[in-house]
């Protein structure tokens, strides 16, 4: 996952000075908030000359305007690599515009529908979701957004995801786990130990204060069969639906049994090939899979996966009465730092 950092959240350094310390930290984007009713467009121009004196990483260009268009030239002249568009501002007719140079995105607050994507899908390579009150540094992650996370991704599997407002090293975990490409960091990085934070933010937890519950896959949308009814096909078919490598097992009374993974697919053909006809749900179950609480914290689920000697690239989430509320998985992580 990348990191943007963003440069106007800390007051104290000279802007100089910050870009120096972030490009000897080989930060992946500095993040430029341009909001047109508080800052000159001159400045913005000035402070990117001064940027580009000192480093060649890549610029992550945040527009808030009415009339975002009389920006374009600017854009093409100063080659910005990232610049993104804040949608609920714009009043002007507005197409986005082409620069061989520079990748689009358009950016939506918490309350706006993931929907309002699709007139902007052909112009735009991301979308960024401002997960705070745009421009207000140090706000809260608004948890809501986990789920416009995955939704966006079921929608839209070609178009990355950037992530704006309250990450910290919890946040970015449980925005790598979700498949987020970029995220911008205002106060946690730039106003503290940039090294320190920097670390914290792509590789640990320290605090933990999520519920599993608040960012899991839930009950609707994970892959689920009904033993007495199910057969080798339709788990199967389950598990290529929903690209997990994986199907929970319910009975009829709607009680957790276990999971069926690629994994136990594999060791009961292996066991079972002469009889491959026979084969059903009874066969294949594991019936004592790791699980983890939907009242647990991250930091218990790492402790988790880290008791044990093989990897773990799911878990099922139950409540205190062991049903089944929804799922964890892990795949992301391995590509969130591509």
């Amino acid at each position: 996952m990348k990191i943007s950092a963003s440069i106007y959240s800390n007051k104290k350094k000279s802007l100089q000075s910050l870009i120096k310390e972030l490009d000897q930290l080989k930060i992946d984007m500095f993040h430029v908030d341009f909001n047109d009713k508080k800052i000159n467009i001159e400045k913005i121009k000035n402070d990117i000359i001064e940027i580009r004196k000192i480093s060649k990483i890549p610029i992550d260009l945040h527009i808030i305007s009415k009339t975002p268009s009389l920006y374009d030239a600017f854009l093409e002249e100063y080659k910005i690599e990232f610049v993104t568009y804040q949608e609920e501002d714009i009043i002007e007719k507005f197409t986005i515009p082409k620069i061989k140079e520079t990748s689009f995105g358009i950016s939506f607050v918490s309350k706006t529908r993931i929907e309002n994507f699709e007139k902007y899908f052909n112009a735009c390579d991301f979308v960024l979701l401002m997960t705070t009150i745009p421009g207000e540094s140090g706000g809260k992650f608004n948890s809501i957004n986990f789920n416009k996370i995955r939704k966006f991704k079921l929608k839209y599997p070609t178009k990355s995801i950037h992530i704006d407002g309250g990450v910290n090293d919890e946040i970015a975990f449980i925005l790598r786990t979700l498949g987020v490409k970029s995220v911008v960091s205002g106060s946690f990085l730039v106003k503290n130990n940039i090294l320190n934070a920097l670390q914290k933010i792509k590789s640990s937890v320290i605090n933990s204060e999520f519920k599993i519950k608040e960012f899991m896959i839930p009950k609707d949308d994970s892959p689920i069969v009904i033993k007495e009814e199910t057969n080798f096909y339709e788990i199967l078919k389950t598990i290529d639906i929903h690209k997990y490598g994986f199907v929970f097992i319910e009975n009829k009374k709607g009680k957790f049994e276990g999971v069926i993974s690629m994994a136990d697919i594999r060791k009961c053909l292996i066991k079972n090939f002469n009889i491959f006809e026979k084969i059903n749900a009874d066969k294949l179950i594991n019936n004592n899979p790791i699980t983890i609480k939907e009242e647990d914290n991250i930091t218990t689920m790492i402790k988790s996966t880290q008791n044990h000697n093989f990897p773990i690239s799911f878990m099922p989430v139950l409540n205190n009465n062991n049903n089944l509320v929804g799922t964890i998985t892990f795949f992301n992580l391995i590509n969130s730092e591509s």
